[in-house]
């Protein structure tokens, strides 16, 4: 089997996806993910884009402007016709998804250079575009039941989470965020793309537009729970609707030796897992357990984890069930933040949190031999994959 390492991770600023108030309201998402790839290209020249077998690229609604974005996206950024491109749906995993599937083909020797990649517009695409329930799904389950916000009340009611350590988990999202952007943590992962601001002026867009440095306790007590009367779960403890693009440079370490590319971690494997749709939330407490029971390895031999912050109930319930913590502040879980504050691009966010994860094992965790990235998605849908430091 071959080795599959990451070169280098690139994506977008995550921003509003809102018709007047979004920075890339009238960005559209082709554009977006084209900059994207081009810019993992400007940033390591000694890969020739020819080189690259094949662009897995992950996204949830694949339709309108997001319909075979994956190839579009490339060929708009005027990058190579023969190499093909591959868009993969599996809702709020796609991203990962697409990794997986590039590290796969690189361990089994099908190509040693593959790009993956995410993308989202949930402004120009809303979520649940154009879908249909088929009638065997509503025969099988209660479709009001089915809607994330549905899922999150649910799972916050059988996991017994309560709002206030929810609302604790988005207040320190959205600390670690903003420290973390102050700190310039991010300039290594994102590519500057000019938006604009509320009034209409033209800027560069270099940071996340929904991270808030200062949020209370007091004000998130006062808000109403949309999903459910008199429920638990409020806009303050749910990902917000995002626009973002990410991509990753992965290859197989031999080659990457003889091209003198440095790198950091090694894919060590991957697991997909299925869950009851209603409970979508708690996906990867399956996926996890699936991919580390693989790898002989237990929740604490994990030194650092990036969860995919689809709802405060749902990250609280997947922490607690594996045992890796109670609740927020966490020493070892998205400690730059996660989608309470950074947003959620559904297809972008599985390969967004891996970028995250590469950069957090460069510089502030240079300690760590393993690190697991993971989330759910709609439907019952969730990915892991586990990363191991290499000298």
């Amino acid at each position: 089997m071959k080795e599959c390492v990451i070169i280098d991770g690139v994506r977008s600023a995550n921003v509003r996806a809102h018709a007047e108030k979004g920075w890339f309201r009238n960005v559209m998402p082709d554009v977006i993910l084209e900059k994207v790839y081009k810019a993992l290209f400007e940033r390591n020249p000694k890969v020739n884009p020819s080189d690259v077998e094949a662009v897995f690229c992950g996204t949830a609604n694949q339709s309108g402007s997001t319909n075979d974005i994956a190839r579009f996206g490339w060929l708009a950024a005027g990058l190579p016709e023969s190499v093909a491109a591959n868009g993969i749906g599996q809702q709020c995993p796609s991203g990962m998804s697409a990794i997986i599937h590039a590290a796969r083909a690189i361990m089994c020797g099908e190509g040693d250079t593959y790009v993956a990649a995410g993308v989202e517009d949930m402004q120009h695409v809303p979520m649940g575009n154009a879908m249909e329930f088929p009638a065997g799904l509503m025969d099988r389950y209660d479709i009001a039941e089915i809607p994330m916000g549905a899922t999150a009340e649910k799972v916050a009611d059988k996991y017994n989470i309560e709002r206030i350590d929810m609302e604790t988990m988005a207040l320190w999202s959205h600390r670690k965020a903003d420290e973390a952007t102050k700190n310039g943590n991010f300039r290594k992962e994102i590519v500057p793309i000019e938006g604009e601001d509320l009034e209409g002026n033209k800027f560069i867009v270099d940071k996340d537009q929904w991270v808030r440095g200062s949020v209370s306790m007091e004000k998130m007590a006062t808000m109403g729970t949309p999903f459910k009367e008199d429920g638990k779960v409020t806009a303050a403890t749910s990902s917000p609707l995002t626009t973002g693009a990410c991509a990753l440079l992965m290859m197989d370490r031999e080659k990457a030796d003889k091209l003198g590319l440095s790198y950091s971690v090694k894919y060590v494997g991957g697991a997909m897992a299925g869950n009851d749709p209603t409970l979508m939330g708690v996906g990867p407490i399956f996926s996890v357990t699936k991919l580390l029971d693989r790898a002989s390895l237990k929740p604490k031999d994990i030194d650092l984890w990036e969860l995919n912050e689809a709802f405060g109930s749902q990250s609280l319930a997947v922490v607690r069930e594996l045992g890796i913590a109670e609740n927020a502040p966490f020493d070892n879980i998205n400690i730059w933040g996660g989608a309470l504050a950074l947003g959620h691009p559904l297809g972008e966010s599985g390969a967004r949190i891996v970028v995250t994860l590469n950069n957090i094992l460069k510089t502030d965790r240079t300690d760590v031999k393993y690190a697991v990235a993971t989330l759910c998605g709609g439907f019952g849908n969730s990915s892991s994959t586990l990363w191991e430091r290499v000298g």
